[in-house]
């Protein structure tokens, strides 16, 4: 069975001020399947929503191909775009930017079915948003249809903007940090929203954050990315619970202890992240390292079989027996 959606050897390359070559995304291999949850996970820079925005069509790559299906997307009609970019939505960071503020909430959730002309009429579009409005958890629906934006709660600007995305019926959900700027009590209510809709509907969600302990309550498959490139990728208990790359390492270090009495072992990093204009040669992470080695400023790493289903992108990691 094809996956839903594929990135082979793909690149995104911008230029600089100096026409330096930025590549935000730099090979990356990656599958994703209907019904699973990817997180996709790294510092903030290292191109986590470029892959997103290319996967999903709003960017196109520089090299390298995106299937949907096992199809280039980059070989489909006009008319065969607009039906994947139904099938394909993205929930954005931010829902006090991304939602029109001059809008009512049922203005905002109808306008992604008129703009796909599958509005029907009045009473047939009133329902519609209806549904989709109490499928997020906003009851009754009639309640929040003439409210505007900034007559909400943070987490319910961003139940109104996934009600937006699921309005259309979506194969695949593109959620680009969706709880970060959410209190820790709202977070849980989105997360656990997230993954009823992946339970009952089967759709796939690439789950992009920064935040490792979401990435473990919602994901079944997790890939860390670092200056452009997959460094680590597997099932969540493997690469949350037995991370084989030092830079995965180092990111769970980071997380604060469940409990004032719990230590953990700290992998402090030398040096800062570099932009995607100063890649190092070799493997890119070599130059903060606690673990590199001469060669590892020659070497750039290709990800390699470490455990059933778990790949890493270190030598130190050696492959699986």
């Amino acid at each position: 069975m094809k996956p839903l959606l594929e990135a082979r050897q793909l690149y995104k390359t911008y230029r600089g001020r100096d026409h330096t070559p930025l590549r935000a995304v730099d090979g990356v291999n990656l599958a994703l399947e209907l019904g699973q949850v990817l997180a996709l996970v790294g510092e903030s820079g290292c191109g986590k929503s470029t892959l997103a925005l290319t996967l999903a069509g709003l960017e196109k790559p520089s090299e390298g191909q995106v299937l949907y299906e096992g199809e280039d997307i980059a070989l489909f009609s006009r008319d065969r775009l607009q039906v994947l970019r139904r099938r394909i939505q993205v929930v954005l960071q931010d829902p006090y930017e991304s939602l029109n503020p001059t809008m009512s909430v049922g203005q905002l959730v109808a306008e992604p079915l008129q703009i796909h002309g599958l509005a029907g009429d009045r009473d047939a579009l009133a329902a519609q948003v209806g549904r989709a409005l109490e499928r997020v958890g906003l009851t009754p629906a009639a309640d929040f249809v003439p409210r505007r934006p900034h007559q909400l709660s943070g987490g319910q600007r961003q139940r109104v903007a996934i009600a937006c995305a699921l309005v259309l019926e979506p194969v695949l959900l593109v959620a680009d940090e969706p709880v970060s700027m959410l209190d820790a009590s709202i977070r849980a209510g989105i997360l656990s929203l997230l993954a009823d809709l992946r339970r009952e509907r089967h759709i796939g969600v690439l789950f992009i954050t920064h935040d490792l302990a979401a990435a473990a309550c919602l994901a079944d498959q997790v890939a860390v990315m670092y200056l452009g490139r997959i460094v680590e990728q597997g099932p969540t208990p493997q690469v949350l619970g037995a991370p084989r790359h030092p830079y995965t390492r180092a990111l769970l270090a980071a997380l604060p202890p469940a409990t004032p009495r719990q230590r953990r072992p700290r992998a402090l990093l030398a040096g800062e992240t570099p932009g995607p204009g100063q890649i190092p040669p070799g493997c890119r992470f070599h130059p903060r390292c606690p673990l590199a080695a001469p060669a590892c400023g020659q070497l750039d790493p290709p990800l390699v079989v470490v455990d059933a289903g778990h790949r890493a992108a270190c030598p130190v990691a050696a492959p699986a027996a």
